[in-house]
This record gives structure tokens, C-alpha cells and sequence, in this order.
């Protein structure tokens, strides 16, 4: 029978699953040989994997419960932003190939990596400052949602949302800190099947049956939440989105760890081609939320963050309840893990690695687990900070995506990007972003467009200047050299 709160069983089902992906992380630990393993999985992935880990990265916390957020308060705005990020994924999957061979051929294993190869240490720390800030962020947007979910849980047992946020953060350091990629791939494969099953199929489907049929949604359906506008701030969310893909360190990461060029661009494309099937039914979810769950009840979580899991509460009976927020949290994890995994990597290899080029592997390794357990709590404070995970993602995502999103494409392709305009467009980029936030965000318009502006004018300017002088090594995967 339906149920509108949660039972006994439904708490063990959930416990049961954040048990299960601690243990994958301890037994998935014995794959972890080398530096190799750990930040790429020994480049070993094959498509099926590589599509299932994608599109399981990409449906974050932010992405369902964020977004179905947004369309509960503000209705096609959900689309209007996704689709912009569902178009960069599959022209981000059309030179994924490229990306896996620039891997393979110059045994580079991160943007930073490459930055390094084609203009040289400044830019490689500059840029691995901007991810990790970045991921930490991303993070923090993760731990917010799952906080959501325990807190929801906490009126059973008694956990508040700070202490949801830091079990988050727990479980996140264990899986991440001992076993790297390969635990984030694994678990991202069991995730994605739970996801799907138990969310983007049994959420909505039991809606309908609940609501008696599409004809009554429709009819129930408020005009407001079904019209398609535009205003600046949906523009600089779309902007965001879309330069982001270019430079998504957690994706560049995939396709570096993808085992042949043909499995990077088949599994990046079918993980994007899941993923826009999903757009609509996370519009459907926290537009259909105002039919089937009262203001009050949703109001009583704090957030509309928590419009999907108080959906799944409110329609389903006791077990499948358990399994579908067991679903919502293997959505979160499965983002907040391969955004841990790229800070961890960026701080340890990219950055402290340019000052200590020397260290050990067996040293780097203990480095990075000691750093996977101190950016989720930064990432805590953060979520501590600001409480709403769409809020999060896109205040982290602006600034990375107006400072270093056309850089990352011009490493990869332009063989007159310099060094000189690549550090000025990358800090033309953050400084007018940061300026445009701090100005109020005039005519409404998001930072990330003017951000983006800046930087592609300097990066073009200052490269066209100074190639001549100053011309850098072009990695070319196809000729097998670097030449000029």
C-alpha cells in the first residue's frame, strides 16, 4: 500500500546501499598498482562502461534534484538550461577521440597535463587552481542534495542536515580515497542502473498511476510551468553549460581513460543520448509534483531540492520507496565521486607535482588519499554555507567556464594559442566574470557571458600577437610528433 512517510524497511534499503558502495571502494582497492590506476583506471574502459559512467556523472544532485527544483518553482527553465549542456556533450563527444589519443600518444592524463606540454608550468598550475576550485564546488553541490535526503530522513531518526551533510562527506572520502577511478567506475555502473530503474522509470510511471493517466496530468498542468522563455539569467545559465562542456575536467578524465579512440566517442556520445532522454523526465517530476504533493509538506524539507524525493515518499509503497531514494542518492554519489576524483588528481598531480617533481609514486598515492579526505570537507563547508545544490553548481561552474573553456579547446586544436594568451585570456576570463558578480549581475545577464567574451577576445588577440615570437609545441596524436 501507498505510504506518505518513510518505514522501517525503506531506511534499512537505503542503508544497505551506502554500506554496499563503502565496500565496493575496499574491494575494488586490490585493482590500485599505480598512479595509472588510480587517476585513469589504466585507460581500460570500454564503451558500455564508459556510456554507463558518463551519463551517471552527468544526472547529478544538481541535475535531478536541482533541476527538477527549478522546474517546480520556475517550470521550462529546466529544459532551457539542460539542452544547452545536452548540445556541448555531443559535440564534446565528436573530439573525445582526439582526447584519447592526445592520452595515449603524449601520456598526457589531465587538461593541466596538456596545458603543461604546450605552454608550459604557469599555466598548468593556473588552470589546476580554477578546477579545483571548481570540483570542490561541484562537490559541495552533491553533498548538499544528498544532505537533503538524510535530513528528509531525519524526521524518522532524528539527523539533522548538517549531520546528513557530513555523512555525505564520509562516504564520498571512503569509496574515492581508496581505490581512485576504478572505484568511482564501478560504482558509477551499479549507480546507473539503480538511477534508471528507480528513478527516470518508476518515479514517473507511478505518478501517472497515481494521478490516473497522462489526460489528467495534462489537464492539471498549469500553462505557467509548460511555456518556453528566455530572460538573462536562463542566458548566462545556458552559456555556462555550454562552454563548460569544453573543458568538463571529469569528462576530458573519461575520455583519457576510455581503453581505444573509438570507445571514448561511442561511450561519451551514448551516455550524452541517455542523458537528453532524461531532460524531460526531470521536468515531468517537479512539475507533476505540484499535483501530488502539497505546498506545505514540501515546505517542511526547507528546499525544493527535496521535490523528488518527497514525490517518491508521497506515491510509493513501502520497499520501493527505500529502493527509489536509494536511486536519487546513487544519482548524487555517482556526480560527487568523479568530481572528487579530478580535484584529488588536479591538486596532488597537477599542482604540488609542478613544485615536488620528484615525489615517489608510493608517496603520490598516500598524497592523494590524504587529499580525498580533505576536499569533501571543504566541500562540507561550502554545502554548510549555501543550501540550495543548483546554486552551488552554478556559482562553481561560471567562473570555470568564462576562464578556462575556450582555453581547453584552443590546447587541444589552435595551433596559434600561445602561451602569453592563454594566461591573459584565462585571466581576462575570471576577472570580468568575478567583476560582473560583484557589479549585481547587470541586466540580469549571467557573469559566465561577458566571462566568455573576455577571454576569447585576449586568448585570440594576444595569441595572433605573439605567435610569431613566441610560437608553441602543437600535439598532434595523428603524426606522432609534437611539432611547431
Amino acid at each position: 500500500m501507498v505510504h506518505n512517510q518513510l518505514h522501517a524497511i525503506d531506511l534499512i534499503i537505503i542503508a544497505a546501499y551506502l554500506i554496499s558502495m563503502v565496500l565496493i571502494g575496499v574491494v575494488v582497492v586490490k585493482k590500485v598498482q599505480s598512479m595509472d590506476d588510480y587517476y585513469l583506471g589504466g585507460r581500460s574502459f570500454g564503451p558500455l562502461v564508459l556510456m554507463a559512467t558518463v551519463c551517471a556523472t552527468i544526472i547529478g544532485g544538481s541535475g535531478l534534484m536541482g533541476r527538477a527544483g527549478v522546474a517546480y518553482s520556475s517550470g521550462f527553465k529546466a529544459i532551457m538550461t539542460a539542452l544547452p549542456y545536452l548540445l556541448g556533450m555531443f559535440i564534446f563527444s565528436g573530439f573525445a577521440g582526439r582526447i584519447s589519443a592526445v592520452g595515449t600518444t603524449f601520456h598526457v592524463t589531465s587538461i593541466p597535463d596538456l596545458f603543461e606540454q604546450r605552454f608550459g608550468k604557469t599555466t598548468k598550475v593556473i588552470l589546476g587552481g580554477l578546477i579545483a576550485f571548481t570540483m570542490m564546488g561541484t562537490v559541495a553541490s552533491q553533498v548538499t542534495a544528498t544532505a537533503t535526503i538524510i535530513n528528509m530522513l531525519g524526521n524518522e531518526i532524528g539527523i539533522s542536515y548538517e549531520m546528513g551533510a557530513l555523512i555525505a562527506c564520509v562516504v564520498f572520502i571512503v569509496y574515492t580515497a581508496t581505490s581512485g577511478l576504478f572505484g568511482v567506475i564501478y560504482t558509477d555502473v551499479f549507480q546507473f542502473v539503480m538511477l534508471i530503474l528507480f528513478v527516470y522509470i518508476l518515479i514517473p510511471s507511478a505518478s501517472l498511476v497515481k494521478l490516473g493517466g497522462l489526460s489528467a496530468f495534462l489537464e492539471g498542468l498549469a500553462p505557467e510551468l509548460a511555456k518556453p522563455y528566455l530572460d538573462g539569467g536562463i542566458v548566462g545559465d545556458i552559456i555556462t553549460y555550454f562552454v563548460f562542456t569544453l573543458a568538463g575536467a571529469e569528462m576530458w578524465q573519461r575520455a583519457f581513460a576510455a581503453k581505444s579512440q573509438k570507445a571514448a566517442k561511442e561511450g561519451l556520445f551514448l551516455g550524452t543520448l541517455v542523458y537528453g532522454l532524461t531532460i524531460p523526465l526531470v521536468w515531468f517530476m517537479g512539475v507533476v509534483a505540484h499535483q501530488l504533493v502539497s505546498a506545505e509538506k514540501l515546505a517542511q524539507y526547507g528546499s525544493t531540492d527535496a521535490v523528488v524525493p518527497a514525490l517518491a515518499i508521497e506515491i510509493l509503497p513501502v520497499g520501493l520507496t527505500g529502493l527509489a531514494l536509494a536511486g536519487i542518492l546513487s544519482v548524487i554519489m555517482s556526480t560527487a565521486d568523479s568530481y572528487l576524483i579530478v580535484s584529488v588528481q588536479t591538486c596532488v598531480h597537477d599542482i604540488y607535482k609542478v613544485f615536488n617533481p620528484n615525489i615517489s609514486e608510493k608517496k603520490e598515492l598516500r598524497l592523494t588519499r590524504v587529499f580525498a579526505v580533505i576536499l569533501p570537507l571543504g566541500a562540507l563547508v561550502i554545502a554548510l554555507y549555501i543550501k540550495n545544490a543548483y546554486s552551488i553548481l552554478m556559482f562553481a561552474w561560471s567562473f570555470y567556464a568564462a576562464a578556462a573553456g575556450l582555453p581547453a579547446f584552443a590546447a587541444l586544436y589552435w595551433k596559434k594559442a600561445t602561451k602569453a594568451g592563454i594566461i591573459v585570456g584565462m585571466v581576462a576570463g575570471f576577472t570580468v566574470c568575478v567583476g560582473w558578480k560583484l557589479a549585481g549581475v547587470p541586466f540580469g545577464l549571467g557573469p559566465t557571458v561577458p566571462g566568455a567574451i573576455a577571454c576569447a577576445a585576449a586568448l585570440v588577440g594576444v595569441s595572433l600577437a605573439t605567435y610569431r615570437k613566441a610560437p608553441t609545441p602543437f600535439l598532434d596524436p595523428y603524426q606522432n610528433t609534437a611539432g611547431r
